[in-house]
């Protein structure tokens, strides 16, 4: 592995990381005293967006959905008679 004194990385930062991030890891050493390492980082796996319907056939929805609980909802708000 290659040792980069802390002048030369200064002046050639950027080549440097760009060097670093294709794999080529380096350290940098102050006074030949290694210092860091510096290594590339992984890459993070690309997450694939969830997809409308990804349950289905997993529950099932009452053909009365839309009136269920009519009858209670609506003596809790008029009270009984």
């Amino acid at each position: 592995m290659r040792t980069v004194n802390i002048h030369q990385a200064k002046t050639h930062l950027s080549r440097l990381v760009e060097q670093a991030a294709e794999g080529e890891s380096f350290i940098i050493a102050k006074a030949g005293k290694p210092m860091v390492k510096v290594v590339p980082l992984e890459a993070e796996p690309e997450r694939k967006p969830q997809r409308i319907g990804f349950m289905e056939g997993e529950y099932e929805v009452p053909d009365d959905f839309d009136t269920m609980f009519a009858d209670e909802i609506l003596e809790m708000f008029e009270g009984k008679d």
